[in-house]
């Protein structure tokens, strides 16, 4: 398709092919076509969505080494066909790497649903037949001796007959010295024999076997060594006739698992596909897109990523060629100085000026201009004007491409995306002028639009560069009106168009549901700024443009004088309305920085307030702490001065009981006390009373992270617009609680009091035993001491309520136990406990506070 190629497609695809392991993912991703169905769009996504999470929580694996495995799967689809042993050994590579992503993502199968569905049917018994194939075959290949008992055998006999030949031709050697070149055994053609000198070839008799490069030795085979060499190819046959076998065992061994090999091949091919985009994706730091269902194109900061990698490129290039710069020049400066004995100062203030310099252009490297828009079902033409290579073109390129990225599952390089299922993503961009078939720029845009107009089927995203250029500028103006509001009416398809005609920015300023836009260029330096400003036509400042590529001053001053006196006007306008615009959202977003400044302020603020009060209180409670132990030591001090054992005790237990009050009293005076911290958040002195589950929208009260209490006046998307007191505050909704009012609060407390009359009976709301005293099997005597220590050690220990288990029986022991807490002074109000906790058989004491 030419829109492909004219959107540069097939290079984005090489760029994410860089990051493939394996010649499948990289072949499948160079392949890679927009998809057609939404089910499997949404699977491809998903899947890089969970690759992109595991990589964030370090659950990662590797696909290294691994050549096509076509080949070696073509062979097991034949019947009686072997496979060599480095195919053997490549097939189990590439199986073990496949289990081992399998074991990998087995933990992660709740969260990675999608990847877990591509390893699920590896079968693990193809782990017995990969370790016995590792077993018989070597790293580099070669079959294992202990590969079958034959083989070890055979290579045994091998070993000792090449000893015995050996050594019987060193023996031969040693008698006939005169006539050995080299007493060293030697072979030729598979076989022993002995360096000869070619005058004494007569002196040994056997085979020659050839001589040397000089003609000065002749190789011979003597007689006596004829029979065992023989021996020995034989030897060399059996043990090939034997590797043959057992290369054809695991071949078959190998073939009956070929579905799960195939598998496995799927598998490897279908994750490194998948982790290549992830790895895409953290390189570009891109996001996986959203798929809208109602035609929203929505891009937040959107990067064109073919121009970051050659932005990326450059700038490396640029900072290693400053390096060698300096490198130079501080060889230079070495030099001079070494070689002349001129005033330190000088040079020390030329170096500092130099490294002046070199900071600076160290701070000059090249970023991209993100792009932000949104185009909607309604809204769905954008006309982008203004100045010449101000980026009209980019922005479109950027859109089209990164439509194409999202319906093909790949991650797009921006801060947020919402892309539209395109069935077609239709561009005319730049000069398609040929000669060969006798088109002009003009007639080559029209033939494209013409082939674009059949091909566009809704929803489709259209891009028309320049629209109507190429022919007189009124004509132009009104055919490219009238091919914009046909893509838009007929078609259906959402329309970006850049244009220099002011007929096509009247056609956006009279529609409402058509969208002007315009590139920002800066007046003063005469530069692009390449921002795209959305709701405002630019001025295309041409002659300003002529000017700064160095076009001569009389010319441009002759152009201006030639410049219609209304279009000098309406360029003057947009001008002035455009850089209002600029300075308006500026001032926005100063507003905005300082907003949030003063919220940091107040937030700091707090958190010190904060801080002393939390000083504040411990040292109180230190204070209070020593007091107390000094009353404890002197009423204890003044207890042992007493004689009688009785008083003593009865003292004593009163001590601790006045110290349980006293700590408790102080206790929930601290509590009650409200610092001052909570006085400046709450106006009327009371906790607001929260609830998470009430949902939040404007005009809610919620209760902020910093404690403050205020009204939402804003919501946008996750982030929400808070007025306290006279401050506003920007925070996000999730930080964020409501505050039930105060009517809602006293119903609520209303129902609750209710709730807890209607149900008289106490219930037992912990499972310490220390809250728990049976009795079951005690007299009434030992009862009493039992009860009395039990409750004043539960007072002390500040727990609401006990459980006192008495038993049913003949009721003595029940009515004691009642008896005894209706007066004791501990005791606020005391009932028979629930039926799951004992019934009547059990009695629940509430303790006073």
């Amino acid at each position: 398709m030419q829109s492909l190629t004219t959107l540069e497609y097939g290079k984005l695809l090489a760029l994410v092919a860089r990051h493939a392991q394996t010649p499948m993912g990289k072949s499948r991703l160079e392949n890679l076509q927009p998809l057609t169905s939404r089910l499997e769009l949404g699977a491809n996504l998903q899947a890089a969505s969970e690759m992109i999470s595991l990589a964030q929580r370090d659950v990662n694996w590797r696909f290294s080494e691994l050549p096509d495995p076509s080949d070696a799967v073509a062979v097991l689809r034949i019947k009686n066909a072997t496979l060599d042993p480095l195919s053997l050994l490549e097939i189990t590579r590439l199986c073990n790497q496949a289990l081992f992503a399998r074991s990998v993502i087995s933990p992660e199968k709740d969260a990675a649903p999608t990847l877990w569905q591509t390893v699920e049917n590896l079968p693990s018994t193809l782990f017995d037949v990969l370790g016995r194939i590792n077993k018989k075959l070597l790293p580099s290949g070669e079959i294992d001796d202990a590969a079958s008992p034959e083989l070890a055998r055979l290579r045994r006999e091998i070993n000792n007959q090449r000893g015995r030949i050996t050594k019987s031709l060193e023996s031969l050697m040693r008698g006939a010295s005169n006539a050995i070149q080299d007493e060293i055994v030697t072979m030729r053609n598979e076989r022993f024999v002995v360096p000869v000198k070619a005058d004494f070839r007569g002196k040994v008799q056997g085979v020659a076997h050839g001589f040397s490069s000089s003609g000065a030795t002749v190789f011979i085979e003597p007689l006596e060594a004829i029979e065992a060499n023989n021996e020995l190819q034989s030897l060399k046959g059996k043990e090939e006739r034997e590797i043959a076998r057992i290369l054809f065992a695991l071949t078959e061994e190998l073939r009956e698992n070929l579905p799960a090999i195939e598998l496995a091949v799927e598998a490897v091919a279908e994750l490194d596909f998948i982790k290549a985009k992830t790895e895409f994706a953290r390189k570009f730091n891109a996001i996986v897109p959203t798929i809208s269902g109602d035609e929203t194109l929505d891009l937040v900061e959107a990067r064109h990523p073919l121009l970051e990698e050659n932005l990326r490129t450059q700038n490396q290039f640029e900072t290693q060629r400053r390096r060698d710069a300096e490198k130079d020049e501080l060889r230079i400066t070495n030099y001079e100085l070494r070689d002349k004995e001129q005033p330190q100062i000088n040079a020390d203030e030329r170096g500092l000026e130099s490294e002046g310099q070199r900071t600076k252009d160290k701070g000059q490297t090249k970023e991209i201009v993100p792009v932000s828009f949104a185009l909607s079902k309604q809204n769905s033409v954008m006309i982008i004007s203004g100045a010449n290579a101000g980026g009209k073109t980019v922005v479109m390129k950027t859109a089209g491409l990164l439509s194409l990225m999202a319906i093909s599952g790949l991650p797009v390089p921006a801060k947020a995306a919402t892309i539209p299922f395109y069935s077609s993503v239709l561009a005319d961009i730049g000069d398609h002028q040929s000669l060969a078939a006798n088109l002009s720029t003009f007639s080559s845009h029209i033939s494209n639009i013409a082939e674009m107009m059949r091909e566009c089927h809704a929803p489709s995203l259209v891009l028309l560069d320049e629209v109507g250029t190429g022919t007189d500028p009124d004509e132009g103006s009104a055919l490219g009106v009238a091919i914009v509001d046909y893509f838009r009416r007929k078609c259906a398809a959402q329309v970006i168009a850049s244009t220099h005609y002011r007929g096509l920015k009247i056609y956006a300023a009279n529609d409402e549901n058509v969208i002007n836009a315009s590139v920002e260029f800066n007046e003063k330096t005469l530069q692009p700024t390449y921002r795209l400003l959305v709701g405002l036509a630019g001025a295309s400042s041409g002659i300003e443009i002529a000017r700064r590529f160095g076009i001569r001053d009389e010319v441009i001053e002759r152009a201006r004088e030639n410049l219609d006196i209304s279009a000098q006007e309406a360029e003057n306008y947009l001008h002035k309305l455009q850089k209002e615009t600029v300075q308006a959202t500026d001032l926005r977003v100063a507003l905005e920085e300082e907003r949030e400044v003063v919220a940091n302020k107040y937030a700091l603020l707090e958190m010190e307030a904060k801080k002393k009060e939390k000083e504040r209180q411990k040292q109180f409670e230190r204070d209070l702490a020593e007091t107390i132990e000094g009353f404890e030591r002197q009423s204890k001090a003044f207890v042992q001065t007493i004689e009688d054992k009785a008083l003593k005790a009865k003292l004593d237990k009163e001590r601790l009981a006045r110290k349980a009050e006293l700590n408790r009293a102080v206790l929930n005076n601290v509590n009650r006390q409200p610092s001052a911290v909570s006085h400046q958040k709450i106006s009327n002195g009371e906790q607001p009373v929260v609830d998470n589950g009430q949902p939040i929208f404007v005009g809610s009260k919620v209760l902020t992270s910093f404690g403050s209490v205020g009204t939402v006046e804003k919501i946008d998307k996750d982030t929400a617009e808070i007025l306290v007191g006279a401050m506003r505050l920007r925070e996000k909704l999730s930080n964020l609680q409501a505050v039930v009012s105060e009517e809602k609060s006293k119903e609520n407390r209303l129902e609750k009091l209710q709730k807890q009359t209607k149900d008289s009976n106490l219930r037992l709301d912990t499972e310490d035993m220390n809250a728990e005293l049976n009795l079951i099997g005690r007299t009434t005597a030992d009862a009493e001491y039992e009860i009395d220590r039990f409750l004043d050690e539960a007072y002390l220990a500040a727990l609401p309520r006990i459980r006192i288990i008495h038993g049913f029986g003949t009721g003595a022991l029940k009515n004691f136990v009642h008896h005894f807490l209706k007066g004791h002074p501990h005791v606020a109000r005391y009932a028979f406990a629930p039926p799951d906790q004992g019934g009547q058989g059990a009695t629940i004491a509430e303790l006073k506070q």
